[in-house]
């Protein structure tokens, strides 16, 4: 029986306050010498107006939905309209329209009066899960949606509303302060700012913004955002708390599967010593790097280490730079399938020969991507390959068929099947890709990096479950949910081949490597998060340390979160999103890639123009864009487009 999860006497924060006592109770039992600070309080508003405006609005039939995001928010907008209206007569047309309860808590309170909501929002109860409810049960087109606020108004749930057809009305009846007695969430500040904590855990989202507030005042708001990113351990409940603290640029080190206190201090018990390990280990190799070549700046998320050659030509380049989140003179530019079908001089290659051929003749892969590079004028170049060779060594049958694109002849269709999937434990049969980023990075340019690359796991298991392309994922789908141990064990094993595999291109000669996901955009957040993230957290986390990882999913924006929480230097963005949305999202702790659409290319030059000045406005000029299209080059697109997008980038972004 294994041994429970232990701090070991780790120094451990946690801005609770409504269940102070019971989270200083669970860090000692879990062996962590507690610091709880209460960090904020409800403070109910003494008029409500909008309360009252919307119990009218209510009664007279102009609100067809009700969204209830806290417990103590029904019981106060219950208050705060029974001075004005009839209680029972607000109660019964409650009962009319539609109601969403935003977790257990709020339907506990409604049972106190006899109720319950029509529809429950699952786990982890953020404003993403809202949305996705209403998607499934509830139109709102042309409608009038009242939520009850808590605090500050979400404005990524209103524009989702809003989005759907919704007329939004805000009820806003009570709003978080600082607690009455500041001095331990001062004293808990100062200790954080002076190296002191250990570990500092959120469970909730206001919290962040209190502490903000207090370390502002205080005069230590730089001290504090450097100890976090640097020095302590980050932990938070879950999506909501994350992205308040990505949306300010901090750190999230730690999340549990469950948004619940007593798994965040179980996780954070069990986490914590080996990533904080981690995080002081990387910040004393930038402080040598940094004192030997002050230009550097010191980027402790995502720095390089001692290993890297920090005199490289291309170290300092943009793309490189880019990664790291430091300022360059441009914003660098590469593009997914820049060599490809779409230029002659690949096809001139191509008919010679077939395409898996192609891609085992590593003289050819260096020809045709150095090509593209030279025509092109990118910032990048991306070794030419496939996702799909690593599948052979596995043990799959794999043809690039004509007209049909690859297919596997001997695919996974049921659980017996994984166990004739071997173990990828050498580089022998996948010397060709290895030598391919050997003589790419040998006939290209010293100044410009090389980025490897593999197919992240789950469109791997995919092809190997489809054996090909697929329109509902029905095979993969199917075995992923009917039996989840035969699941884990296949996305296991494909992890450990893709970590192999990138370190392999890393040591030939690669500075950046990026996982393509291109069918994970069919699954949705609870599914990725259950099925996929912790494989892909996998594979970040074991490839060498320093090396710039690309996080790219494809057709579903809702999963970047997700993707950012994997822990890569940068997340990929395809079009589907606006790039600042995006980037919000995603948090400004991690550079982006993206995100223009590729068709665009197929417009006049004018147009080209004015679509990459919108991405880059929407960037905002913030250190760590990437410019990309949001997937790879289309076949029919002239080439001269590709290069007027690659010119107006680089002038338009010039500093």
């Amino acid at each position: 029986m294994s041994s429970p999860a232990n701090f070991n006497g780790l120094i451990v924060a946690a801005l609770e306050s409504r269940r102070a006592s019971e989270m200083a109770r669970l860090i000692e039992r879990h062996g962590g010498v507690a610091r709880v600070s209460p960090s904020m309080r409800e403070v109910k508003l003494e008029r409500s107006p909008s309360a009252v405006d919307f119990a009218h609005r209510l009664i007279t039939g102009e609100v067809s939905t009700v969204i209830f995001m806290t417990g103590i928010g029904f019981r106060q907008t219950l208050a705060a309209v029974e001075r004005h209206v009839d209680r029972q007569r607000f109660l019964d047309t409650l009962a009319d329209v539609t109601t969403v309860g935003r977790g257990p808590k709020v339907l506990a309170a409604m049972r106190e009066v006899g109720m319950q909501p029509t529809h429950r929002v699952p786990e982890p109860n953020t404003w993403r899960e809202v949305l996705t409810t209403l998607d499934q049960f509830v139109s709102l087109d042309n409608q009038t949606v009242a939520v009850q606020e808590y605090g500050k108004a979400n404005a990524s749930l209103h524009a989702g509303l809003e989005a759907r057809g919704g007329r939004v009305l805000s009820v806003r009846v009570y709003q978080y302060d600082l607690p009455e007695d500041v001095e331990p969430l001062r004293a808990n500040v100062r200790a954080l700012a002076a190296g002191e904590l250990d570990v500092v855990m959120f469970t909730s989202a206001h919290q962040v913004a209190n502490l903000l507030r207090v370390a502002d005042e205080l005069g230590l708001d730089g001290q504090v955002r450097s100890m976090m990113q640097t020095h302590t351990v980050v932990a938070s409940i879950g999506p909501t708390t994350s992205e308040m603290l990505r949306d300010n640029e901090l750190p999230v080190d730690l999340e549990p599967e469950h948004s619940k206190m007593g798994h965040l201090v179980s996780a954070a018990a069990e986490q914590a010593r080996d990533l904080l390990a981690k995080k002081r280990s990387q910040t004393k190799s930038t402080a040598t790097i940094t004192t030997a070549s002050p230009t550097i700046m010191a980027q402790p998320d995502f720095s390089v280490t001692a290993a890297l050659d920090a005199t490289a030509p291309w170290y300092n380049s943009p793309f490189m730079k880019a990664c790291r989140r430091e300022p360059t003179d441009v914003t660098p530019v590469w593009l997914m399938r820049q060599a490809g079908r779409y230029m002659q001089e690949y096809r001139e290659v191509r008919a010679k020969t077939t395409f898996l051929e192609l891609c085992k003749n590593p003289g050819l892969c260096s020809e045709v991507m150095c090509t593209a590079v030279n025509r092109l004028g990118v910032d990048a170049a991306i070794i030419f390959s496939d996702l799909l060779p690593i599948l052979e060594p596995l043990g799959f049958d794999l043809e690039f068929a004509k007209g049909e694109g690859p297919v596997i002849h001997n695919p996974i269709r049921e659980t017996a099947d994984i166990d004739r999937t071997r173990e990828l434990e050498d580089m022998n049969g996948l010397d060709f890709v290895v030598e391919t980023v050997r003589r790419t990075r040998a006939d290209l340019p010293a100044h410009l990096p090389v980025i490897g690359f593999a197919g992240a796991p789950f469109t791997l298991a995919s092809y190997a479950i489809e054996g090909g392309s697929s329109r509902d994922y029905l095979n993969t789908k199917s075995l992923m949910y009917r039996d989840e141990g035969a699941w884990t064990a296949l996305m296991q094993r494909l992890s450990r081949a893709v970590v192999l595999y990138l370190n392999a291109q890393i040591e030939a000669g690669a500075q950046c490597v990026q996982l393509f996901d291109s069918w994970a955009g069919c699954l949705g957040p609870d599914d990725y998060r259950r099925y996929v993230l912790p494989h892909v957290a996998a594979i970040v986390a074991g490839i060498k340390p320093g090396v710039p990882v690309i996080n790219f999913a494809t057709g579903n924006p809702a999963l970047l979160p997700l993707l950012s929480a994997a822990g890569s230097a940068v997340v990929g963005v395809d079009w589907r999103i606006r790039l600042d949305e995006a980037w919000r999202t995603i948090g400004h702790d991690r550079a982006v890639q993206g995100n223009m659409d590729p068709l665009v290319l197929m417009a006049d030059r004018d147009t080209i123009r004015e679509r990459v000045a919108e991405t880059l406005r929407q960037a905002g000029g913030r250190p760590g864009h990437i410019f990309n299209l949001g997937h790879g080059i289309n076949q029919h697109t002239p080439v001269d487009n590709a290069i007027a997008l690659v010119d107006a980038v680089h002038e338009l972004s010039s500093r």
